[in-house]
């Protein structure tokens, strides 16, 4: 049975403001498989700081493509045959990392698409079989580019990065861009100079009409990040989630250890 083609922006126009993503970074399409359950509009597989190459994204992508996200991936590096690849493996948007000028951004654009917006190379495999010729009728209108803003040249470039027709978006690499900016130990909303770099990306991707990206964790960061302007939350990563959780579980543990013992007798006289 085909599904339907489901892009990131007819779930961003659906939703009305944010859309949520998860960060696949463990190969295997069965941590993807639970991870992808739990309700994320996206979920990307990340070949950049993930632990997973192109041959381990192809099975996972395959799987997305199945269920009820969108699957995205990003890219460790603006390369050209990385990008088609992932696209014809079923990715639908990419994110790439470091892209600090115009020029870098207009070559993801064409990387990303077929003509005559891009230059992309034809040769859906997965796409074609999973989605059929919807799939070619709508693949440019529905494949997803994010260009990545981490660094201070980035940010010098921001105006004419987004005025580059076919991105779809703007995604915040925020420690990247704290270092970059010489604020290492600065946190988002915390500190002048990280928060005028990044209202000044917001600023200039809002005004043309670009989603806007970022990794952001908790209840209270996430408002906040929407409240600034960002649609396109990052709520956690399956190594993030693993760890969280298994924290807990061992507090949990060590608390349980230093509650009072009962022995099985004074249960069973508390019971009578």
């Amino acid at each position: 049975m085909r599904l339907p083609l489901i892009s990131l922006k007819q779930r961003a126009a659906a939703a009305g403001g944010a859309v949520s993503n998860g960060y696949c970074m463990m190969p295997g399409t069965f941590g993807a498989e639970i991870f992808a359950s739990q309700g994320f509009d996206c979920v990307t597989v990340d070949l950049q700081h993930g632990l997973i190459g192109c041959s381990e994204a192809i099975p996972m992508l395959q799987l997305l493509s199945r269920l009820d996200v969108t699957p995205l991936v990003r890219v460790p590096a603006l390369n050209e045959g990385v990008i088609m690849q992932m696209l014809d493996a079923g990715a639908m948007g990419v994110t790439c990392p470091m892209i600090e000028t115009r020029e870098q951004a207009a070559r993801l654009v064409e990387y990303a698409y077929y003509p005559p917006l891009g230059r992309r190379s034809f040769g859906p495999t997965l796409p074609l079989s999973q989605y059929g010729n919807e799939y070619l009728e709508q693949a440019n209108s529905s494949i997803a580019t994010f260009a990545m803003i981490e660094t201070a040249r980035g940010v010098e470039n921001i105006e004419a990065i987004t005025e580059v027709e076919g991105l779809t978006g703007i995604y915040l690499g925020t420690m990247d861009l704290a270092m970059s900016l010489g604020r290492s130990r600065a946190k988002l909303f915390e500190d002048e100079v990280l928060d005028a770099a990044v209202s000044s990306i917001v600023r200039h991707a809002k005004r043309r009409g670009l989603i806007v990206g970022l990794l952001a964790s908790g209840t209270g960061g996430i408002r906040k990040s929407i409240d600034f302007g960002f649609n396109f939350i990052t709520a956690a990563t399956d190594i993030g989630a693993m760890r969280s959780d298994a924290e807990r579980a061992v507090k949990d543990y060590k608390k349980a250890l230093e509650l009072p013992i009962h022995s099985n007798a004074e249960s069973e006289r508390n019971e009578t």
